[in-house]
Formats: structure tokens, sequence, C-alpha cells
């Protein structure tokens, strides 16, 4: 699941980039897309690792 939300992020990223934001340079694009999916990686892994800590207390 992890990996399918960070590659749906890139690809969203870079239409919002695209056509809201207007941003015509490729690398800047290219560098915001990256970093988003990549912050939305290490969040939803960060979520999980608290979750399972929460039910290693728990037992």
């Amino acid at each position: 699941m992890q990996e399918i939300l960070t590659a749906v992020t890139y690809p969203i990223v870079w239409l919002i980039c695209s056509y809201l934001l207007n941003i015509e340079s490729g690398l800047a694009k290219l560098l915001i897309s990256l970093t988003a999916a990549i912050l939305v990686y290490i969040l939803i892994g960060i979520r999980q690792s608290h979750k399972e800590d929460q039910e290693d207390k728990e037992d």
C-alpha cells in the first residue's frame, strides 16, 4: 500500500505543479514531485511504525 501511494503521489504532484502552479521548469517539477513522493513514503512508514509500537505495548 505504501509503494502504491508513493507511485500515485508523484504524477499527481507533477500535474498540480504544471497546471495549478504553472511551473514550467521540468527540473523544478521533478524535484518537487520526488520530494512529495518520498515524504509520503516516510510519513506512512512512521505511521505504521508508531501503530506497531502501540500494538506491542498493549500485548
